[in-house]
């Protein structure tokens, strides 16, 4: 008898039939995590609070029709603060900033729908993991230093234009001007978000933090009556959704065309890597093993993306907590992602004025709790487990990206990867391009690479390997490799895993010559002959 597991869900209307509960309840469930985050990380980008939640609309109401993967979940997204904050402030700040950031993003959207319908899909493979790490780990530190005055409930035009890394050295000047009440709901808010993980496997752990973050916080919120006796800025306030649905886009940052180019390229890059990296992610833990259209969602996601600039909202990206809650509550289709964005908006349209019963500590706490999942220290251990060049590499990207930016930051560890590629002995010929040979015989394929296998010519590796048909024996030789790294050696294990969920059989061969740089699984590995013979 089959195995029912194996079977399917159905797409389109038929799959809304089909599978209609289970996609209404994670999408639900989704849905009280998305609310919250959505507003801290609105706010926290020096966006109206509200068009967090837009964004989280049309994410879900437009997007879910015609992307490219089945659950991931389409909203804004801590990674981008950053960027948006950024743009906002050198545009001027305040609602102009805004407006022309919006012009930027909308310009980043466009770029997006070229990206996929040029099929760059594949884009997320070119960056080696190291510096995308860094990348998020840098993110992170800003966040939480970011957040830290907000947690506190400190008047925010004391640390109003001064960087993440001085507000951290002036942490000394925020505690003593902390207040009492709200740091006490930013204080528990964060403890919750922090404890919750180890709570999960008891009854009370499956509700969602964020969720028990709201139960705890509004009610204190409302005793301590923070309305009449708090600062203004002690709440989150949102207004009217109606009233705010208008065009708010601006273009007048072409009139400042360094800065303009600079934000467009970040937001369609860093956009664009964190979708597809999530995509990649979520695919693999789909219990059914689809395998998503790439190109086709970053089209989507960019068609969003340009609503959502018009109308003034935040840029969206595929989510990776979110969509990693879709799939554990048990959602079956992209219909999980329609409903998490149609309950944002009846919430906002019916109970809006409970929204506003929020303190802003309490969501800087779950945005903190993000920031510290970013830049965890058992990122740092892993990745030096990983080989001491991938901890430099790391570390680089972190550096650059705190003291300059993140496209800095991200050039420099790619830049420090190459020159270490080159002092393993990688030929400059094989750094784009590594000559692949593939032959067959009967049921088995053999895939020959020569000269390197690194994160700059595994985009080239990656569609010759994608160009064999599903069902067969392949075995891929890499004994003809100078160096293998470690992005690509984890690259082809994703790739074994895809190929041999379709029938085939994937065997990576020929490193036995090859020195591991560390006793990590996908450590780099350096041949050790001197003298290598390529194929001519």
């Amino acid at each position: 008898m089959k195995n029912k597991s194996l079977i399917l869900p159905k797409d389109g209307l038929a799959g809304l039939k089909e599978n209609f509960s289970s996609d209404a309840i994670s999408g639900f469930i989704v849905f009280l995590l998305a609310l919250p985050l959505s507003l801290g990380i609105a706010k926290a980008s020096d966006f109206p609070p509200i068009m967090g939640l837009i964004t989280a609309i049309i994410g879900g109401l437009v997007v879910s029709f015609f992307m490219g993967s089945r659950l991931t979940i389409k909203g804004p997204a801590a990674g981008l603060i950053v960027i948006v904050a950024g743009a906002v402030t050198d545009f001027g700040g305040g609602e102009t900033g805004w407006h022309l950031a919006l012009g930027c993003m909308f310009v980043a959207a466009l770029l997006q729908i070229v990206f996929g319908l040029l099929k760059f899909g594949k884009l997320a493979d070119f960056f080696p993991l190291p510096a995308i790490h860094g990348m998020l780990a840098a993110i992170g530190i800003i966040i939480i230093a970011k957040q830290i005055p907000v947690l506190l409930n400190v008047n925010p035009t004391l640390m109003a234009g001064i960087s993440p890394l001085a507000i951290l050295g002036s942490l000394p000047i925020v505690i003593a001007n902390l207040d009492p009440r709200g740091a006490m709901i930013g204080l528990v808010s964060l403890a919750i978000m922090l404890g919750w993980p180890y709570l999960k496997n008891s009854l009370i752990g499956k509700i969602p933090a964020p969720l028990m973050v709201l139960i705890i916080a509004v009610p204190a919120e409302l005793m301590m009556d923070f309305s009449h006796t708090g600062a203004a800025y002690a709440l989150v306030h949102i207004g009217n959704l109606v009233e705010n649905l208008h065009l708010n886009v601006d273009f007048g940052g072409f009139n400042m065309p360094g800065l303009f180019i600079k934000y467009v390229i970040m937001f369609a890059l860093v956009g664009t890597l964190e979708s597809l990296l999530t995509v990649k992610a979520i695919d693999l833990i789909d219990p059914y093993k689809r395998k998503s259209n790439n190109n086709k969602d970053l089209i989507a996601v960019g068609v969003g993306n340009a609503i959502t600039a018009v109308l003034g909202g935040l840029p969206m990206i595929s989510e990776v907590a979110r969509s990693s809650a879709n799939v554990s509550n048990g959602a079956k289709t992209r219909w999980a992602n329609f409903f998490h964005g149609f309950f944002i908006l009846v919430f906002v349209l019916v109970a809006s004025r409970y929204i506003e019963m929020i303190p802003n500590a309490a969501l800087a706490a779950m945005l903190v709790a993000v920031g510290i999942k970013l830049a965890h220290p058992r990122e740092f251990v892993h990745t030096f487990k990983v080989g001491k060049e991938q901890l430099a590499i790391f570390l680089v990207t972190i550096f650059f990206t705190l003291f300059e930016d993140l496209l800095i930051g991200i050039a420099a560890g790619m830049l420090l990867k190459i020159i270490i590629h080159l002092y393993n002995g990688v030929p400059l010929s094989a750094l784009f391009k590594a000559p692949t040979i593939i032959s067959f015989e009967g049921n088995n394929y053999l895939v020959e690479i020569d000269k390197a296998a690194i994160f700059t010519n595994y985009i080239r590796i990656k569609s010759r390997l994608e160009s064999i048909p599903p069902g067969f024996n392949v075995t891929i030789d890499l004994q003809r490799t100078k160096l293998t790294d470690h992005s690509v050696m984890e690259n082809l294990e994703h790739f074994k895993h895809e190929y041999e969920s379709k029938g085939g059989k994937v065997k990576i061969i020929g490193l036995k010559n090859h020195t591991p740089l560390s006793e990590h699984i996908y450590a780099a590995r350096k041949n050790k002959n001197k003298k290598m013979e390529y194929h001519k």
